[in-house]
């Protein structure tokens, strides 16, 4: 079973979107990756499918949504939930079922930039790259082999890096 992991962030628009793609990239077969936001903004940045676009991601399903679809009875049962942006760190989440580990993995908002194309355009790379170098080592854990108090610490340090 793959684990299922939530990458939160306020408007769901760019950085938890960018992160979805990541995981779903690196994560072969041991991991399901989504993205939510608390106050969704309703469509997903322009730039940020450019970039995945330009990365080859398969950017079709992408789509901005709140935070309620995964704490519904049907939701997928949570094993991460990750927020990426300081404002969605500091929101009361709501109630997850089976009490997923969770980290904050804050990043600067490539959204929030200001400027012409080029500009805007590095602060999206940036982004992806940040989030890579955080997912990929994720991805690396031996997370069946290591108990809880150390699997929280490692999590904790992937979001320092």
């Amino acid at each position: 079973m793959p684990y299922n992991v939530l990458f939160l962030c306020t408007g769901n628009s760019a950085r938890s979107i960018i992160a979805e793609a990541i995981l779903q990239r690196l994560g072969g077969d041991k991991f399901k990756a989504f993205s939510a936001g608390s106050m969704p903004k309703g469509e997903v940045h322009p730039a940020a499918l450019r970039v995945l676009q330009l990365l080859n991601h398969n950017t079709d399903s992408f789509r901005s949504k709140s935070w309620e679809e995964f704490s519904k009875p049907d939701a997928p049962k949570l094993d991460f939930v990750f927020t990426v942006c300081d404002n969605a760190a500091n929101e009361v989440c709501p109630i997850w079922p089976g009490q997923p580990m969770s980290a904050h993995w804050g990043l600067p908002d490539p959204a929030a930039v200001e400027g012409s194309d080029a500009e805007i355009a590095v602060a999206f790379n940036d982004t992806y790259r940040m989030l890579t170098n955080r997912i990929g080592p994720f991805t690396a854990l031996p997370i069946a082999e290591i108990d809880r108090l150390s699997l929280q610490t490692q999590l904790n340090a992937i979001g320092k890096n």
